[in-house]
C-alpha cells in the first residue's frame, strides 16, 4: 500500500500495489508526492486508544475501542473492544509511551492491529492521530467526559477528567446517503443522533454519526 505522508484519510491518498502493477501510474495517482510504502498485515481486528496527556505528563485513557471499516472508511466503533484485559492494558501502555516520547499535550488516538503471535495475540501500531478522533466520538454520549472536553482541559492546563464509560457503546458513522435515514434512530432507546450540517452529500463522506448506549447487564 502506497500512502501519501500528509492529508490522506478514508482511503484517499493511497493506492494498492500488486504484482505487475504500473508503478509510474500509481505514483502519479497519489500526486507524485512524499509517501510511505506499507506491507499488508494479517490482523484479526483493529483497536484504538483515545487518550489525553496534560502539561505535567498525566495521562487519562478512554476504554479501548474496536473498529470496523467499510470501503476503507470507519463504519462502526464498539466499546469495550473484544480483547483480553491484558491486551487492553498493553494498548493503553503503548499510547502513554508514545505521548510521553512526543511530549504531546492534548487528546490523541493510537490505532493498532491485533495480530496472532503463536498461541497468543500482540499489538502492532498502525496509525497515530495527534487530535480528537472519529473512533472517539462515542465519548460525547457514552462517557463522563468527552474527548473534546478532555482536549480543552489538557491544553488549558486544567485537571483531566476521569473518563468512565456509561455502558456498552456502539458508534455508527452515517456515510453518504445514509444520512437521509437518520430519523429512524430517533425512536431507538439509548441512541443519540449527531448530524454535521454538511450540505453536499457524497459517496464516502461522513455526514454524521449515531451513538447507541446500552446496559452492561446481559439481555
Amino acid at each position: 500500500m502506497l500512502k501519501t505522508r500528509r492529508f490522506g484519510y478514508d482511503g484517499k491518498g493511497q493506492v494498492i500495489l500488486r504484482n505487475g502493477a504500473d508503478l509510474d501510474a500509481a505514483w502519479h495517482d497519489i500526486g507524485a508526492q512524499p509517501s510511505i510504502l506499507e506491507a499488508f498485515v494479517p490482523f484479526e481486528r483493529e483497536v484504538s486508544v483515545i487518550a489525553a496527556r496534560a502539561h505535567d505528563g498525566t495521562v487519562e485513557c478512554f476504554d479501548v475501542t474496536e473498529n470496523e471499516h467499510r470501503d476503507h472508511i470507519l463504519k462502526t466503533s464498539r466499546v469495550p473492544a473484544n480483547v483480553p484485559t491484558a491486551l487492553a492494558d498493553e494498548a493503553r501502555r503503548i499510547a502513554e509511551k508514545i505521548a510521553a516520547a512526543c511530549n504531546y499535550v492534548g487528546v490523541f488516538a493510537v490505532e493498532m492491529f491485533v495480530v496472532a503471535d503463536g498461541p497468543g495475540r500482540t499489538l502492532l501500531v498502525n496509525e497515530i492521530a495527534p487530535r480528537v478522533h472519529n473512533s472517539g466520538h462515542w465519548t460525547i454520549d457514552g462517557a463522563t467526559v468527552s474527548q473534546f472536553e478532555q482536549h480543552i482541559r489538557a491544553v488549558a492546563g486544567w485537571p483531566l477528567g476521569k473518563p468512565m464509560r456509561r455502558g456498552r457503546i456502539e458508534m455508527i458513522n452515517l456515510i453518504g446517503a445514509e444520512v437521509a435515514d437518520h430519523a429512524k434512530w430517533l425512536t431507538v432507546p439509548g441512541a443519540f443522533v449527531h448530524l454535521y450540517g454538511k450540505t453536499a452529500v457524497r459517496d464516502g463522506r461522513k455526514m454524521g454519526h449515531v451513538t447507541r448506549v446500552t446496559s452492561e447487564l446481559p439481555e
